[in-house]
């Protein structure tokens, strides 16, 4: 947190005031992670992932349509990345040192300030519905490993056996990882063999017709990762935050935003100090987090339906959708895509 969003501490009624007057324009933004570079895919590739955005922003925005709350969309939207094997989530999720896929995912609804997280699950298949029931029916925040996975039985959400998200791409990449570990030094960082191991993580935030505003993230974490070792996405104010004002997911090196608490100093310098959304999103993803010996990228969405799509790597999976229901997506820095309010 910078000096300034410390110093000023808020209170519950500075993060949860009434949410703006109904009559807004749904706006829903998607990313399917920061990261990416074009000799990472063929033709045929980049055209699944960017069909697998178009898909997830229509099923978020038929919620928003339908009148559904934010959160609907949110979770709509991610329940589709998580079932495309393109992405670092759900199916597709990259794999720990010892082979396993550990999935984390977090929910944090804006207009009241409740929140749901779960982290190191490893047979829920749509890991965004289990952190929304943590939310909506317990009283926690909070839950992890088997102790979820069996508050997940009691909720009727899908548990699948953990083959369900191997995939070949992300088990080679595993082995690249362990190849080039056994090269180096005992002591070698679990960075090694691949540097953009903690890259692919999806995520979604929405602006409904009555101008709440909801966030939700979900991930499998880092390539080769040891000792259920969790990033930023399931931590409320590192990788996901809503508030009234301001909804972000996070993508990018779990660490840095955890120390940063990133998606929360995004939304307090819109909170506090007034900051537009992109003049915000920029100096925490583009300056704070590098400065520190981060990268990554995020999306970011106002209650007056700006939307920010800040990273500072080569690509981004990243698209928004508005009331016409057009998608736009993009996946490349130079890849032009409109906003919603033009620019």
């Amino acid at each position: 947190m910078t000096a300034f969003a410390t110093a000023q501490a808020a209170t519950p009624e500075d993060i949860r005031p009434s949410p703006p007057a109904s009559g807004h324009a749904p706006v829903l933004a998607i990313h399917g992670g920061a990261g990416v570079e074009r000799g990472d895919l063929d033709a045929a590739g980049l055209a699944e992932a960017r069909g697998a955005l178009e898909t997830a922003l229509r099923a978020g925005h038929a919620r928003l349509q339908a009148g559904a709350p934010a959160m609907d969309a949110v979770k709509a939207a991610i329940t589709v990345l998580e079932d495309a094997p393109n992405f670092n989530a759900g199916k597709g999720a990259v794999f720990t040192h010892e082979g396993r896929n550990e999935l984390d995912a977090a929910v944090m609804d804006g207009a009241t300030g409740q929140a749901g997280a779960i982290a190191g699950v490893t047979r829920v298949r749509n890991p965004i519905l289990l952190a929304d029931a943590v939310m909506t029916s317990s009283p926690h925040v909070m839950m992890v490993g088997e102790g979820a996975e069996a508050f997940a039985q009691t909720q009727d959400i899908a548990l699948v056996d953990p083959a369900y998200f191997r995939t070949e791409r992300r088990w080679q990449q595993l082995q690249r990882a362990l190849e080039a570990e056994r090269r180096s030094q005992p002591q070698a960082s679990v960075l090694t063999g691949d540097a953009r191991p903690y890259f692919g993580t999806v995520g979604a935030v929405a602006l409904d017709a009555d101008g709440r505003l909801a966030a939700g993230t979900s991930t499998g974490g880092m390539t080769n990762k040891r000792y259920n070792r969790v990033g930023d996405a399931p931590l409320i104010g590192a990788g996901t935050w809503a508030d009234a004002r301001c909804a972000v997911s996070g993508t990018g090196w779990g660490e840095y935003y955890i120390r940063a608490a990133a998606a929360h100093e995004i939304c307090a310098r819109v909170r506090l100090r007034g900051d537009d959304i992109r003049e915000a999103s920029d100096a925490v993803i583009d300056r704070e987090i590098p400065a520190a010996g981060g990268n990554g990228g995020a999306i970011a969405l106002d209650a007056d339906g700006r939307v920010a799509f800040p990273f500072n790597t080569p690509g981004m999976y990243r698209g928004w959708i508005g009331a016409d229901g057009v998608p736009h997506v993009a996946v490349f820095r130079e890849d032009e895509i409109a906003l919603p309010d033009g620019r």
